[in-house]
Parts: structure tokens; C-alpha cells; sequence
């Protein structure tokens, strides 16, 4: 009699969990479908802003990749910080928010990486070299680096705490020249545009610097730049407010799509 009389009660329990169950799972259906506390990273979607510390000699290569990078992932946003690599770096261990840094020269991507800053260790992705530009034509018949210690041209070079001037320098000390330049500029972009504005009739800055400027200046190459090749490395901030756009950032660069980006440029792989 006892065990009769306990069996309904045993199926209504029964009954009961598993309609609490179905309501559960019900509920946390909802909830994802609705859009709970983070839909983005459920779904793998990336979304939200990227900041960029990049060498100014990364500018054109790099606004391109950022349009693509945005086309790729709508309701992202690619916010750059063009610059000396020296100054950049020094902006990031003082605690500027950034979610990556992309140097000219392993030697100021140190710094960041010195300091705690880099998440892991950066990597080279692309390399450059130097060349003369001078004004359009070549009026001065500029031919080699030595015809740049000629006292009656007016040239410039970057400041020597930048990749740009420290590959000059190692390129003047390759040829055992002397030059003393008319002014020393803060990255290779302002050293460039000295001459695009006709304030200079030359400039030792970067290939791609060079092809970038179009028709504005002419190039020149010369041997010694052999010796003063620069790595570009980059790597994924640690303390980047958007780390997982940020590292869909560093791929895409070092991705096949990315390098024909920067050899197009005129960099060179790594």
C-alpha cells in the first residue's frame, strides 16, 4: 500500500524537474539568441576600435591595410599613430593607450619590449632600405652618397635617435663619409618632405618613402645602403584595450594579403 501511493508522487516530481529543466534550457537559449553580456565574443565577431602605433614610414602601406581590415570586420575601426619609432615607443611605456606597435628597427621595439610592454615576442615583418631622393629630374646630378658631402648642396637626414638616421649614419660610416646635414628631422617623413618642398636638394630616407611621393622627388640608390638594411618588427600590446582586434590586426600584416601590401610599397620580406 505504501510503495502504490508513493508512485504518483515520485512521476509528479519527476514531471516537475524535467519541466524546470526544459524552462532552463529554454531560458539560456533566449538569452544568447537576444544578445547576453557579449554577443561579439560568442560569435567570434570583432568589433570596436584598434590603436595603432605604427613607423612613419609604415603610413601608406598601413592605411590601406586598416581600410581592408575595416571592410573585413564591420563595426571595427583602425585609429593609427604615425611617427618616429623612438618617440612612439616612448609614448607607450608612458602609458599611452595602444593596442599594437609596429617599429622601423628592432632596437626601439627594445624599449617597449624592455619596459613589459609587448605581449610576447614581436616579430619581423618586413624589411627597408635606404635611398636618395632629390628633386624631380636631379638637377644637381646627385649619382652616389659621397656627392651628398658636396658643401654647396643643402641636404637632410633624420635625427639619429630614429631607424631612418641611424641607418644613414651607418651607411655614411660603411662609405667612410662625413656629412653634416642642413637639418636633422624627427622621422623620415618630415626629412622627405624638406625636399618635396623644395626646402632641401636632398634627403636620405626610405625607398618606400621614395615611391610614395610619386613624381614629387627621384630616387637614387647607392651601394652603402646594403649595410644599413632595417628590420620592422611588431607585436600585440599587453596592455591593449582590444587585444583580440588587435591581434586579427598583427595577422592580417604578416599575412599573404598583408606582405604583397608592403612589397607593392617597396618593402622588402623579412
Amino acid at each position: 500500500m505504501i510503495r502504490s501511493s508513493n508512485r504518483p508522487a515520485l512521476l509528479t516530481a519527476g514531471a516537475g524537474v524535467a519541466a524546470l529543466l526544459a524552462l532552463t534550457a529554454c531560458s539560456d537559449s533566449d538569452s544568447g539568441s537576444a544578445g547576453g553580456a557579449d554577443p561579439d565574443a560568442a560569435s567570434g565577431e570583432l568589433s570596436g576600435e584598434v590603436t595603432v602605433f605604427a613607423a612613419a614610414s609604415l603610413t601608406e602601406s598601413f592605411e590601406r591595410l586598416g581600410a581592408q581590415f575595416e571592410r573585413d570586420h564591420p563595426g571595427t575601426k583602425v585609429t593609427f599613430s604615425f611617427g618616429g619609432s623612438d618617440a612612439l615607443a616612448a609614448s607607450i611605456t608612458g602609458g599611452a593607450p595602444a593596442d599594437v606597435f609596429a617599429s622601423a628597427s628592432p632596437t626601439t621595439m627594445e624599449i617597449v619590449a624592455d619596459a613589459g610592454a609587448a605581449e610576447g615576442t614581436p616579430a619581423t615583418f618586413v624589411r627597408n632600405q635606404l635611398e636618395i631622393a632629390t628633386l624631380p629630374g636631379n638637377p644637381d646630378g646627385i649619382a652616389s652618397l659621397k656627392d651628398l658631402t658636396d658643401s654647396d648642396l643643402k641636404v637632410v637626414l633624420c635625427d639619429e635617435t630614429v631607424p631612418c638616421g641611424s641607418a644613414a649614419q651607418k651607411a655614411l660610416d660603411a662609405g667612410a663619409l662625413k656629412l653634416t646635414p642642413v637639418s636633422y628631422e624627427e622621422d623620415v617623413k618630415s626629412a622627405l618632405n624638406k625636399v618635396v618642398l623644395k626646402e632641401a636638394d636632398a634627403a636620405v630616407v626610405y625607398t618606400t618613402d621614395v615611391r610614395a611621393a610619386g613624381d614629387t622627388v627621384e630616387g637614387v640608390d647607392f651601394p652603402e645602403s646594403a649595410d644599413a638594411i632595417n628590420d620592422y618588427p611588431i607585436t600585440l600590446l599587453k596592455e591593449a584595450p582590444n587585444a583580440a582586434a588587435a591581434e586579427a590586426f598583427v595577422e592580417l600584416v604578416q599575412s599573404a594579403e598583408g606582405q604583397k601590401v608592403l612589397t607593392e610599397a617597396g618593402f622588402l620580406k623579412p
